[in-house]
């Protein structure tokens, strides 16, 4: 067994009634922060994507306005055939 003073100081806070609900607490609301953060991250990301998705589409819709495709070549009717006989 350790009896190193760190090791003592250490694990004091452990050895209360509550000090093992307080690490817990801890550790719990450090997880929460990093979720949070971790979602405020995606969040803005998402965002920024979502931006550049509408005005690559604005840009697009303004070209194709501006450059209209050309008109379909007209079909042919297929020739019907009369068998006499």
């Amino acid at each position: 067994m350790i009896n190193s003073k760190p090791g003592r100081t250490r694990n004091a806070g452990a050895r209360t009634p509550n000090g093992l609900d307080q690490v817990w607490e801890d550790r719990k609301s450090l997880a929460k922060k990093e979720m949070a953060a971790e979602s405020a991250a995606n969040d803005a990301k998402t965002a920024r994507l979502k931006a550049m998705r509408l005005e690559k589409e604005k840009l697009e819709a303004e070209e194709a306005a501006a450059n209209p495709p050309p008109p379909a070549p007209p079909k042919k009717r297929p020739i019907k055939r009369i068998n006499a006989g």
